[in-house]
């Protein structure tokens, strides 16, 4: 068990939206499903708590009501080596979602993603602080993150 797991507050989609994450990362998979009995406080019989995994990495989701929703203040960033690595994520993550800007959105869920190219970072980090404010011009451009622009900012083309 990692010592550390994400868990995911849902108004009453815990198992779809598990199903939904599984169905889109290689090496997940839904490991057990508990539902509330006679103490409640949900009906006895749904779902109360799913733990599976994403590309490895151990989380719960909850069916804990409409109480609390999800914002921005956190989210899940899904690094990506290539740009079809971005567009799948993007795509399947975004599909009646939000989309939001900088490679940010919501699923459908209303939960937030990062969509993130690895190379951005890099290039963020350069030590030539031309090179990097004008990749970052460029990436307040974008909703997707397109690394091809990144790359013809960078060398400043």
């Amino acid at each position: 068990m990692q010592k550390i797991t994400p868990f995911l507050w849902f108004d009453n989609q815990a198992e779809e939206a598990a199903k939904f994450y599984t169905s889109i990362f290689k090496n997940s998979k839904i490991k057990n499903v508990s539902r509330y009995g006679d103490a409640g406080p949900g009906p006895k019989g749904q779902v109360m708590v799913v733990a599976f995994e994403l590309a490895g990495q151990e989380f719960l989701a909850l069916n804990g009501g409409p109480q609390f929703k999800f914002t921005e203040a956190v989210s899940m960033m899904v690094n990506c080596e290539t740009q079809e690595e971005v567009d799948y994520f993007w795509d399947k993550l975004s599909a009646g979602g939000q989309i939001i800007e900088c490679g940010w959105l919501k699923d459908k869920y209303g939960f937030p993603w990062q969509v993130t190219p690895v190379i951005l970072n890099e290039m963020l980090r350069d030590k030539d602080p031309v090179k990097s404010q004008r990749v970052m011009k460029a990436m307040l451009q974008m909703k997707k993150i397109d690394i091809p622009t990144l790359k013809k900012a960078y060398d400043g083309k």
